[in-house]
């Protein structure tokens, strides 16, 4: 009697039917993987840098390849070793009975059954494998940092270059391995050399030993993961502190314990082979033995060190870490750059308004940036788009230039295409006629024309389109200062995936590329740059209509002999796409470099692989109120490593991407270069003299670094320790919710031979509002240089948001702001500069105001000044605000207070907010602060001092309350908690209450 096959066998219909479907989608797959990859080395040969498409495109296939036949090829082994050793009898049972007809199904085709299911696992491992091209290519070119690092004294390329690799490595191997087993218990089970019920041995030995075999492999590579988690510890996370690095710990408990796990996997794994095969023939020691592995990973791996942590390191955690703490904040200051910090005390005593302010010599005031980018983008889109169309990056950028031979810094931008405003928004028209912007606008910062206007001195499109003149004042710049050979944009911000065809042979043809409007008359052109990618062929607009979905390129008559594509012109996306290897800075600027409108993007290296080096998330860092919100959060980006290695520039006109080497010692570019061929970047030498001009310090990286600073200016394990010194990133006065961003200024802060342009911001005490540092980061001779001018700990100089609070309680700002409000304007606050001047503290804070309806834009009306904690000015412009500086300290004009103002109180006392007030809680916030730093330490002298100045300056605040007519005092009560530093809203004093205790 012939047995059938129970299963329910497919038609030969519905064979043909899944195959095809399996063909077509296998085509269409391929097909459009063929078509991007095809359309991709077009653009590279393009940009003339193959080399990336090339290496990246071949070290991912290897990967896929090798991958995905090694892990394919040892399942398939493991299956046809578990086949082949079934047992040619076996015992009758309900439980076999039960699996003949799966039996019966696979035996017809075991063979092909094996390949399908090792062929699928290694198909995903392959995949898998060829995202990992990048840990690949850096382990491959390691390049050594000739830095070892504290513990094993190893160069630290093995962790940034290898370590990486190695951990993904083990990861294959542990999923290889377990999969192996999980395959071959399945078979041994399904042909009865493993078996659940019926008389005698439950396993076969050749069953036996082909899993135990396979258990002692995942064993022994949990001894190599061990072995590798040594060097791992020197990446962890000290249990109390926010430091990174193997701690007390790790070193004296974790690393001993993985040794000694290791050690035992490796006597585990010899017992599992040897007793279960050689010896006892059964399960029973190698189950013991795997259970002393577990029981010996949860005592030795995870109690013990607990212990230490509990009864060694709590009790007295500064002895015991000290050394630990020291390492890791000398990695961290060597993996970010800040070992060349320049610290320099700045004293600030001077609380006086000096005449030097108004006499037109100080670099710094003559300097005084009133615009900001931040909020004039609008402006300038509303001014000079002329068109509709035509619209300015919403958050401009600050460059200098040197214009009739003064070097001052300027707000440029670019006059771009918005696409989505088109009148008629049809396929010709955004694909083939507006193609580009036009246009290089820029404006000196510190210069405020008719009616709070900026001065523009470039990029008109005619001279019809200049501003007026207003009251007899120049709106504008009788002539270009700033001329451009080629002034259309054709790769932009503002692009986005927008791609055009260009290279029409008649310029003077209606249908050819708009150029710009000029006065009544439109002006066509066609672009003859070196960009894009040529579609004169049938082939490749057929490759083309493809790769954009578009049949327009083959139907319409739009493109001829000449016509070019011109693709992913995103400056940012192009230098990306190139150089997929850096993180890139999230604001490129326009420059204009020997007469070419240059984008510069600068790029950085990273790691998060740098031992003891802190971690940060990249995008949590950069953030600031000068981000602009994204819908949704970016993927979170580990960084122990941070140089700004390259700096990068797309030709706005034709495209072209260059790289050049800025700190040609980062071995992590030296890796990266070497992967490419070594020519993929070109020398820091050929950076030209005007394109390095034209280079500044990179914000992303200034950001992190001073975060990093606010704590890591402390370099001795005590103080760090404490943590009395640390400092904190104010929040913007214009935006309480998110962090003030730093500035780029023109300016000769103390000690500076001469103004430059560099990048500054304010940093406060932590959790108090008075001003703790300022730093300063800019280029000196081509080399990156930061400042830190930091203040005396004893001070007490009002920082950006007390500042704020202060200058807008002034009773005649008070009053306008309210008024201004009410009248159906928004009132917008510039950037808060604080700058060190005359051994003092001067603040400047623009005040723009905005008309409630579509068509109106910021226009600057009200400066805000201020020179220590008493002097303040409110002024239609900087030079009347400075007036009155200098008048206030002569007495020629009075001294602003808040008396009057319908809105200056504090909320909870009702006390006015006039200097006095202020100067007297800035003393409270510091006596506060002292005095539980000294009951934290225990230092009983320094309480009583703290103490005794804490009463002293509520008595000066009660005087001063009492002089503004108010009567209202700061509560203390010994169960209130002291709550200094917060940040009062415009007009408000901070609420203090003190808690003295012991």
């Amino acid at each position: 009697m012939v047995m059938r096959n129970p299963m329910t066998r497919v038609s030969r219909r519905g064979r043909v039917t899944i195959a095809v479907l399996v063909v077509v989608f296998l085509l269409f797959t391929v097909f459009d993987r063929v078509v991007g990859a095809w359309a991709d080395y077009l653009w590279f040969s393009e940009v003339k840098y193959t080399q990336v498409f090339t290496g990246v495109l071949t070290t991912r296939l290897w990967m896929f390849v090798i991958f995905g036949v090694a892990v394919g090829l040892i399942i398939a082994a493991n299956l046809y070793l578990a086949y082949r050793t079934r047992p040619l009898l076996r015992p009758h049972s309900a439980e076999q009975h039960a699996l003949d007809r799966y039996r019966l199904f696979l035996l017809p085709h075991m063979t092909g059954w094996i390949v399908l299911v090792a062929g699928l696992i290694g198909l995903f491992s392959g995949l898998s494998a060829q995202g990992h091209w990048q840990e690949w290519m850096l382990f491959s070119n390691s390049t050594p940092f000739n830095q070892t690092d504290p513990q094993f004294n190893v160069d630290l390329s093995f962790y940034v270059f290898e370590y990486p690799f190695w951990r993904y490595l083990l990861g294959v191997a542990f999923t290889t391995v377990v999969f192996s087993l999980l395959g071959a218990l399945a078979l041994h089970y399904l042909f009865g050399g493993v078996r659940l019920q019926g008389a005698g041995e439950r396993m076969t030995a050749a069953a036996r030993a082909h899993l135990t075999a396979l258990v002692a492999a995942f064993v022994l590579l949990k001894a190599a993961a061990y072995f590798l988690d040594r060097r791992g510890l020197l990446l962890d996370k000290f249990p109390t502190q926010n430091l990174y690095g193997a701690g007390y710990t790790n070193i004296n408990a974790l690393l001993p314990a993985k040794e000694i796990l290791a050690w035992i996997s490796i006597v585990v794994a010899i017992a599992i082979i040897v007793f279960s095969n050689a010896f006892m023939r059964n399960l029973v020691w190698p189950g013991l033995a795997l259970g002393l592995l577990a029981l010996s990973a949860v005592a030795v791996g995870g109690i013990y060190p607990a212990a230490v942590q509990s009864f060694t390191v709590k009790p007295s955690q500064l002895q015991k870490e000290q050394l630990y703490f020291d390492r890791a904040i000398k990695a961290t200051r060597d993996a970010y750059g800040l070992n060349g910090v320049e610290v320099k005390e700045y004293k600030a005593q001077n609380q006086n308004p000096p005449a030097s302010l108004t006499s037109g010599k100080d670099e710094t005031v003559t300097n005084i940036r009133l615009l900001d980018p931040n909020v004039v983008g609008e402006t300038y889109t509303q001014q000079q788009q002329v068109r509709g169309f035509y619209e300015f990056n919403p958050k401009l950028d600050i460059d200098r230039y040197t214009v009739d031979g003064k070097t001052q810094d300027y707000v440029v931008g670019v006059r771009e295409i918005r696409y989505d405003q088109l009148q008629q928004n049809n396929w010709q028209n955004r694909h083939s006629v507006y193609t580009h912007g036009y246009g290089f606008v820029a404006a000196p910062a510190n210069e405020v024309v008719c009616s709070g206007q900026p001065f523009y001195v470039s990029g008109f499109l005619s001279e019809q389109d200049k501003p007026t003149e207003e009251g007899g004042q120049k709106c504008a710049s009788d002539t270009d200062r700033i001329p451009v050979d080629n002034p259309q944009i054709y790769y932009g911000e503002q692009m986005g995936d927008v791609y055009a065809v260009v290279g029409r042979a008649n310029p003077n043809d209606r249908n050819a590329e708009f150029d710009r409007p000029a006065g009544g008359q439109d002006q066509y052109s066609t672009y003859d740059g070196s960009g894009g990618v040529k579609v004169g062929s049938f082939g490749r607009r057929l490759l083309y209509a493809a790769y954009f979905r578009e049949t327009n390129f083959v139907l319409s008559g739009v493109l001829n002999d000449n016509s070019k594509v011109l693709y992913v012109r995103d400056p940012e996306s192009r230098v990306r796409k190139v150089a997929p290897f850096l993180t890139l800075d999230s604001d490129p600027y326009p420059a204009v470099v020997d007469g070419k409108i240059q984008w510069i993007i600068d790029g950085y290296t990273t790691s998060a692989t740098y031992p003891y080096a802190q971690r940060i998330d990249w995008n949590t860092a950069i953030q600031d109120s000068s981000t602009s919100g994204r819908l949704f959060p970016e993927p979170r980006q580990d960084v122990t490593y941070l140089r700004n290695s390259v700096k990068a520039t797309v030709d706005a006109y034709t495209g072209e991407v260059k790289l050049y080497a800025f700190d040609e010692s980062d071995p992590v570019l030296k890796t990266w270069n070497k992967a490419f061929g070594g020519k993929l970047v070109k020398p820091r030498s050929e950076i030209s003299k005007e394109l390095m001009d034209h280079l500044r310090y990179p914000e992303d990286q200034f950001k992190v670094q001073r975060d990093l600073l606010s704590r890591f200016h402390v370099t001795s394990p005590e103080g760090f320790f404490s943590g009395q010194d640390f400092w904190e990133v104010p929040k913007d006065p214009a935006n309480p919710s998110a962090d003030q961003p730093p500035y780029y200024i023109v300016a000769k802060l103390p000690n500076q031979e001469t103004a430059r342009f560099q990048l500054t911001a304010a940093v406060a005490p932590q959790k108090r509002g008075n001003l703790a540092a300022l730093m300063s980061a800019s280029y000196v001779d081509g080399k990156p240089r930061f400042e830190v001018l930091e203040l005396p700990p004893n001070t007490a100089i009002q920082g950006p948001n007390q500042t704020h609070s202060s200058m807008t309680a002034i009773a005649d700002a008070r009053r306008d702001l309210t008024q201004f409000a009410s009248s159906n304007s928004d009132v917008i606050y510039g950037n808060l500069l604080s700058l060190p001047v005359a051994d003092g503290m001067l603040y400047v804070e623009p005040i723009y105001l905005r008309t409630k309806n579509d068509k109106a834009f910021p226009q600057l009306q009200k400066v805000l000044v201020a020179y220590g904690p008493k002097f303040m000015a409110y002024a239609d412009n900087l030079e009347a605000g400075l007036e009155q500086l200098v008048k206030q300290v002569s007495g020629q004009a009075p001294v602003p207070s808040a008396e009057g103002d319908p809105q200056p109180s504090n909320p909870t006392t009702g006390a006015p907010s006039t200097p006095a007030v202020q100067e007297a809680i800035v003393a409270m916030n510091k006596a506060i602060a002292d005095l539980k730093a000294a009951q934290q330490s225990g230092d009983f002298e320094a309480y009583g001092k703290a103490l005794k100045a804490l009463q002293d300056a509520i008595a000066r605040y009660e005087e001063a309350v009492k002089a503004a007519g108010a009567s209202a005092s700061p509560s203390a009560s010994p169960s209130t908690g002291a709550s200094p530093g917060a940040s009062p809203a415009p007009g408000a004093t901070p609420t203090v209450s003190v808690a003295p205790s012991g």
